[in-house]
């Protein structure tokens, strides 16, 4: 790894401000307007850069390339490390890198659409830089099940090589656990406050695995590039934080930043290194399908935790506590099962689920309304 000398904040990166960011501009959340030269080559100093994303936004992945083929311009001895992916498809990964495997079989082989459940589509043109680059591709995340054994047994009750050697996260800081009691409380829950710790503890096994991930690959290249949820790079308290928890010190997240028209609404402090400016008003992408339930796994299935008011759920007459053991025939053992099946549900169609309540099997109609015009 090369250490970073001098200092990185230096003046010499910033312009003089713009009034707003405008699309198309890096901007320093203090409000300043960054040059793209000075900025890259600051950042082709870090060992590690986070590219945060909103995973359904096209555009997102769309700057995560460009930002990527900047870096790899200055720093071609690179990782790109994927949130999406459990550590069980690494070898999918080192396949598709070397060419061995077309599209659909790095879908199947990886089990993308269950370890993951959003639209390989996105990701694609990521995953084929990497490979006209012979860019490696690192599985940084660990499944649910192994996430849910971490947080309901404890770490010292996991051996050590079924969590890869992945050691116990650093105390989330005071604001991260406000923020995400904040996003707990939008799913109502019969959890009370034990729930809201098996939640957080459960986001910090995320957090920690995804950094030692990070960490790892550091060892294999010079400069390691993160794709990860923008959620868990927010203000440096999520994977930042264990991630220097664990002595990585030199890394910088990077996060896109909606520009809406005529508003202006500059990123707050403290928020990223840098922010990049996106045009959110002119290409509005179809929203997907949502089921609307907050789910936990179950041995059965998928747990039914919380129902969204208005929600395809609520309408069909799901109730918390309900376990669903299947959807349109296929059965479930993860929630992202579920939510592959879901994403791939057109609008104006129905779904069926085989659901188990008080005992009892039935099934049940989720109705997907007819997209708006």
């Amino acid at each position: 790894m090369i250490c970073l000398a001098g200092a990185l904040m230096s003046s010499a990166i910033a312009v003089q401000a713009d009034t707003c960011p405008a699309p198309g501009q890096w901007w320093q959340p203090e409000g300043t307007r960054l040059t793209p030269d000075a900025l890259f080559a600051e950042l082709a100093e870090r060992d590690v850069v986070l590219l945060g994303e909103q995973h359904d936004d096209v555009d997102h992945h769309r700057w995560q390339l460009h930002t990527l083929a900047g870096l790899h311009g200055r720093r071609p001895d690179m990782v790109i490390a994927l949130e999406m992916l459990p550590r069980e498809a690494q070898p999918a990964l080192d396949a598709w890198v070397a060419g061995e495997l077309g599209e659909q079989a790095f879908i199947d082989e990886s089990r993308w659409n269950t370890a993951w459940g959003f639209d390989p589509a996105l990701y694609f043109p990521i995953l084929h830089f990497a490979r006209l680059h012979r860019v490696p591709l690192k599985a940084i995340n660990v499944t649910p099940e192994l996430r849910g054994r971490l947080v309901e047994q404890g770490w010292e009750a996991v051996p050590e090589a079924e969590r890869f050697g992945i050691t116990a996260p650093a105390e989330a800081p005071a604001a991260y656990r406000e923020r995400l009691a904040e996003v707990y409380a939008q799913h109502p829950s019969r959890g009370g406050e034990a729930g809201l710790e098996r939640f957080i503890e459960a986001q910090l096994v995320w957090d920690r695995a995804m950094a030692d991930g990070l960490a790892e690959a550091g060892k294999e290249a010079d400069l390691v590039v993160g794709l990860i949820g923008q959620g868990h790079l927010q203000y440096e308290h999520g994977v930042p934080h264990q991630l220097t928890d664990l002595g990585v010190d030199n890394h910088a997240t990077l996060l896109p930043w909606p520009v809406n028209g005529n508003e202006c609404q500059l990123p707050p402090e403290g928020l990223a290194r840098a922010v990049f400016a996106l045009d959110e008003t002119r290409y509005e992408a179809a929203p997907a399908m949502q089921l609307g339930v907050y789910t936990t796994p179950h041995e059965a299935g998928v747990e039914v935790h919380a129902i969204l008011e208005g929600s395809v759920a609520e309408q069909a007459g799901l109730e918390a506590g309900d376990i669903i053991l299947q959807a349109a025939g296929e059965s479930l053992a993860r929630p992202s099962d579920l939510t592959g099946l879901i994403r791939q549900q057109r609008p104006g169609t129905l779904l069926p689920l085989v659901i188990r309540r008080d005992g009892d099997e039935r099934e049940v109609l989720a109705r997907f309304p007819p997209r708006s015009t």
